[in-house]
């Protein structure tokens, strides 16, 4: 076994933590549109008719959507940091694995509201017809 040194322990913390982040907001977005979109849903397109809730749930998309990409970058650039002063062709491998994951996982984030806005009008969902999730 190895000892890990302190600028990889750095770099798998911040990894886990922005994935983290991601992780919880998807898990906020699924709760808020289970807990405050179905009850609504079944009063004929009140989601649609609310002041704020459009605007609200387009915002906090937007949002963890640009955190998401803001972790990316920080990612990539510790993990390029640490690539410079890396010495052993197998912990490189293990920062070029981690780099790769890390874009993995900010595409499936740009490619999921999209395909939730298209998925969802296909389905007849009341959030997607109403609700910009695309971030850009």
């Amino acid at each position: 076994m190895s000892i890990k040194s302190y600028t990889e322990i750095s770099v798998a913390d911040s990894f886990l933590m922005s994935r983290h982040l991601v992780c919880q907001a998807l898990r906020v977005l699924v709760l808020l549109s289970l807990v405050a979109i179905e009850p609504a849903a079944a009063e004929d397109g009140i989601v649609c008719e609310a002041e704020q809730l459009p605007g609200m749930i387009s915002g906090f998309f937007q949002i963890t959507t640009a955190l998401g990409i803001t972790g990316l970058v920080v990612v990539w650039q510790a993990d390029s940091l640490a690539e410079m002063f890396t010495v052993n062709p197998e912990q490189k491998k293990g920062l070029k694995q981690h780099k790769r994951t890390a874009l993995k996982s900010a595409v499936i984030l740009l490619v999921l509201g999209p395909l939730y806005t298209v998925a969802g009008s296909t389905m007849g969902l009341p959030l997607a017809e109403c609700v910009d999730l695309v971030p850009w």
